[in-house]
């Protein structure tokens, strides 16, 4: 789901008499401005201004004010700048004042490939400008424009992306307190059971003595910590389960319930599937695996040719959830045509060559899945559970 005030799927023709079109160079401490404008389309229009979006505004009329001096009046302003740590909010705030805001995939602007070339924060600029003007006209391989969410989407993914990164804290709390009791020959501790205090005060080391005090406090800090973050993901994992539960559901968590009637896969998979890509627009299930990064990455220049695995350009949480569905899959779906295409070409192969096919199939797979989610197609040969 995207938002049409920001950002269109397609561009409109551009007239270069009443359109002011704009590229921002965004950074921490300035951004700068490339600009076509109205009126003075031979005049290359840069300017560094504050990284604040009132700046942003002021510079917009100025250009306005500009192009009205050169007999000219702006009627249209389109702006882009790259996807970066700085997300939507700009592409949101601009659309609100009436700019038609494109963010760009930063990979897919051509850049020189000469070894040394030169770079600045205005060379970048005019490059986006550059790449802009030609989208504009009609060239839309020239770059890959990036969907803008809606901040509800955005928002959900949130719970998502908080849970991973508490699992891999609860995973780098157990290894310390491992750590630690290694250095004293304790082996035999499970932090994540649920009577772990108790079992801290009766630990002795491979001398037959309690634990040092120094060591024992730490682990109880570490213990207090880990407490904390296991509440937390409970917390996350019930307000990811009541979707299921949930009496009005709206089309996201439609989907997430349509998923986990297919057997093998988890409301926590579902979740992942459907806030991390299926809220998106894809033009086809091709565009939906370059996403992913699940994409060949193909080496073909003359007498030369090889493979060079797949591209991992895309969205990694999407990538991963979907090889660990792809493995799921050979297990629970034994009879699905992706698990078939799988064996096929796996054979009596060895464990290397089934770690490439899965890859492969997971991207068959994320496809198959997308279209069950969108048009309801169930998978050929999928087994779906029994409603209730």
């Amino acid at each position: 789901m995207t938002q049409a005030s920001c950002s269109l799927s397609s561009p409109i023709t551009l007239n270069y008499e009443n359109t002011l079109v704009l590229a921002i160079e965004l950074s921490k401490t300035k951004w700068v401005l490339a600009a076509q404008v109205p009126g003075l389309l031979r005049v290359k229009a840069k300017q560094t201004i504050e990284p604040k979006a009132e700046a942003l505004l002021a510079a917009i009329d100025g250009y306005r004010d500009r192009s009205r001096a050169a007999g000219r009046t702006v009627e249209r302003v389109v702006a882009i700048y790259e996807a970066s740590w700085s997300g939507f909010w700009l592409a949101r705030w601009l659309g609100r004042h009436g700019v038609e805001t494109h963010v760009v995939q930063p990979s897919s602007v051509p850049v020189d490939r000469r070894a040394r070339r030169a770079k600045s924060d205005g060379i970048d600029a005019e490059l986006l400008l550059r790449t802009l003007l030609a989208w504009l006209r009609g060239e839309p391989r020239v770059c890959s424009m990036v969907p803008i969410p809606t901040e509800a989407d955005e928002d959900e993914r949130r719970r998502v992306r908080e849970r991973e990164d508490l699992m891999a804290e609860r995973v780098s709390l157990v290894n310390r307190i491992g750590a630690v009791l290694a250095t004293l020959g304790v082996g035999d501790y499970n932090p994540l059971r649920r009577d772990r205090r108790t079992r801290l005060e009766g630990l002795r080391t491979a001398l037959g003595d309690p634990l040092p005090p120094h060591a024992h406090a730490r682990i109880r800090r570490m213990l207090d910590r880990l407490d904390l973050v296991c509440a937390q993901i409970t917390e996350l994992e019930q307000e990811r389960d009541a979707v299921l539960d949930k009496e009005a559901p709206d089309r996201a968590e439609k989907m997430i319930r349509q998923l986990v009637e297919l057997r093998g896969i988890g409301v926590q998979s579902a979740t992942v599937l459907v806030r991390e890509a299926f809220v998106r627009e894809f033009a086809n299930g091709k565009a939906l695996g370059s996403y992913a990064g699940l994409t060949p990455t193909p080496f073909s220049s003359g007498a030369t040719e090889r493979e060079q695995g797949i591209g991992k350009a895309g969205n990694r949480r999407l990538r991963t959830v979907m090889v660990e569905l792809a493995w799921l899959w050979l297990r629970y779906q034994p009879g699905a045509a992706q698990v078939s295409w799988f064996r096929e070409r796996v054979g009596g192969t060895g464990r290397r060559m089934r770690k490439v096919m899965v890859v492969a199939m997971a991207r068959r797979l994320l496809i198959a899945l997308w279209r069950f989610a969108k048009q309801g197609v169930v998978p050929e040969g999928a087994i779906v559970n029994p409603a209730g």
